[in-house]
């Protein structure tokens, strides 16, 4: 019996498809390939997949890749973005659309064996590629209580790191994510409401930056994006959280405008966001923010 595919919907789909505008015979660049539903997308409007690369860091969403693409002729690269973009830039190549779609995907949430959710007890783990030492557990049961404090406040930007911190270190050791949601809760004088954001969700998401390093990764590819872009490329970057949309701002802003030395033409004045259609069917895209921009 055939493997089923894992179960994700693709943001933003259709204002991908606008902004990013594919074409026949056009070269595409996915930095966050996942499970394929927005290289799908393209690549059956370029009808060119031997013009594709498709990169991911987890070995769930390569092997689902490989499935899919494998013998389109399409690239199918395993690795974060960061290292992809280097290689890609030793090799020359060049793309018309490239797309970063960030953050975790719906089945690293839905399986409690990657340790990404509090909803059901799972591994300290939180690593999008299973290859790399570090996981949640190092930094949990590892790190200072000033170095846990200074990444929930900075990362979740969470005003009650300090107390967290501090419950963290003293409850170890810490064997899973039930625990250490518990013991957030507590931290944080949590009282359960119906429709109230769980309190472990800022420190949950502070901890998964930190073990897969997203935000250095993304800082240290934007320029690296810029570069492998053609003439007159387009490049789409989807974010999930301020901190992510503030860098993804930022890089375009510096790089685009009326001066004469000026690379970029902004397509997005202002983050798209999905449909209220989209988030009926998606709650995942409520967070969901897509930029982009044009090489001049």
């Amino acid at each position: 019996m055939p493997k089923s595919e894992p179960t994700h919907q693709p943001v933003l789909i259709r204002e991908v498809l606008e902004y990013l505008d594919p074409k026949t015979g056009q070269s595409y660049l996915d930095l966050t390939a996942g499970y394929g539903g927005h290289a799908a997308a393209i690549l059956s409007a370029t009808k060119a997949p031997e013009e594709a690369a498709l990169v991911d860091r987890d070995d769930n969403a390569i092997e689902t890749l490989r499935r899919k693409f494998g013998k389109s002729g399409a690239l199918i690269v395993h690795s974060e973005f960061l290292s992809a973009l280097e290689r890609l830039a030793g090799e020359s190549r060049r793309f018309d659309m490239i797309l970063a779609d960030l953050g975790v995907s719906s089945p690293h949430l839905e399986d409690s064996g990657r340790g990404f959710s509090f909803n059901a007890p799972g591994p300290l783990d939180m690593r999008m590629d299973r290859r790399q030492a570090m996981d949640a557990g190092q930094i949990v049961n590892g790190y200072s209580e000033a170095e846990l404090a200074d990444i929930i406040r900075r990362y979740g930007e969470e005003p009650k790191a300090v107390a967290i911190a501090r419950a963290i270190v003293r409850a170890r050791p810490i064997t899973d994510t039930g625990q250490l949601a518990t013991i957030i809760a507590r931290a944080a004088g949590f009282r359960a409401r119906r429709g109230k954001t769980h309190p472990a969700t800022r420190t949950f998401q502070a901890i998964r930056i930190a073990v897969n390093d997203e935000l250095g990764q993304l800082e240290r590819s934007l320029p690296l994006m810029l570069d492998r872009l053609s003439a007159g490329g387009r490049l789409a970057i989807i974010s999930f959280h301020s901190l992510e949309d503030r860098l993804v701002k930022r890089f375009l802003a510096e790089h685009s405008g009326n001066t004469y030395d000026a690379r970029l033409k902004l397509l997005t004045k202002r983050p798209i966001t999905a449909s209220h259609d989209e988030i009926v069917s998606n709650p995942r895209a409520r967070s969901a923010k897509l930029r982009a921009a044009q090489q001049k």
